[in-house]
């Protein structure tokens, strides 16, 4: 096999570009990275542009050899440590990453779906990748993304995910206000978390609802409380005001899927 040893070559270039936004979005590429991931994206049938191998994770039995035959079917570059260290994004990297290139989201909304998260000015990638697993956990297969909200494809992010980053359509709207609207025409009610009711979150019902997480310091938006048709908040018991938004994120979509099990 041949393998590159220089940082200047044109491939490796490239793939290191991806770790920018701009960069990720003039290709329609983004990476994942490790042997989870990787199987994962090959599971799921992704459609992986290549595959980038460590050549010592080949040598030292890291990478096995079930993995190895299955990478074998698509283009495979061959790197050295050295190189690879460029590219990787964490800090135990464990030898494999692929470049993934994204399909082309529908920004059409499914509306036969009866509850939808939107997520309205979410700035960490933890928190975001966080979420999307969330919604992938509960059967969900679309979110709405404010345009303030982190990239859906940043690297964190798409660890966050585990996985669910391939199953779960991430529209990325322009106006928000405007989207919720037209879900509003559609049957949807708006669903907000405010401190400023005595409504619960545990008292609604999760049918044809979209419930909106707003941004971590400053929570929802106030022209999306404004046209918001309920607000709710979850109670607590101790001294602690407000939780972490996927956090919150997590508690809502379960109240959902509690009553999908009853």
């Amino acid at each position: 096999m041949q393998v590159i040893t220089s940082k200047d070559n044109e491939v490796v270039k490239n793939i290191k570009k991806l770790k920018e936004k701009k960069f990720r979005d003039e290709k329609m590429q983004y990476v994942v990275e490790g042997i989870k991931l990787v199987s994962e994206a090959i599971e799921e049938d992704t459609n992986i542009d290549s595959v980038v191998v460590c050549e010592d994770c080949v040598n030292d039995g890291t990478l096995d050899k079930k993995l190895l035959y299955e990478i074998a079917k698509y283009k495979c570059i061959y790197v050295t440590e050295k190189i690879f260290d460029t590219l990787t994004d964490v800090s135990n990297p464990q030898g494999i990453l692929a470049v993934v290139n994204r399909e082309n989201n529908s920004s059409d909304i499914d509306y036969n779906q009866d509850f939808i998260v939107a997520l309205d000015g979410i700035q960490d990638p933890g928190n975001l990748g966080t979420i999307l697993r969330t919604v992938d956990s509960a059967g969900l297969n679309q979110i709405i993304l404010s345009k303030e909200t982190a990239d859906s494809f940043n690297p964190k992010v798409v660890r966050s995910t585990m996985g669910g980053i391939f199953r779960v359509n991430t529209i990325k709207c322009e106006n928000l206000v405007e989207m919720l609207k037209d879900l509003q025409k559609h049957g949807f009610e708006v669903v907000v978390t405010s401190l400023d009711t005595k409504n619960s979150v545990y008292d609604i019902d999760y049918h044809k609802k979209v419930i909106v997480i707003g941004n971590e310091a400053n929570g929802v938006s106030k022209e999306v409380q404004d046209m918001a048709d309920k607000k709710v908040k979850i109670p607590m018991l101790g001294k602690t005001e407000s939780l972490n938004a996927s956090v919150a994120a997590g508690i809502m979509i379960y109240e959902y899927v509690r009553g999908k099990v009853k």
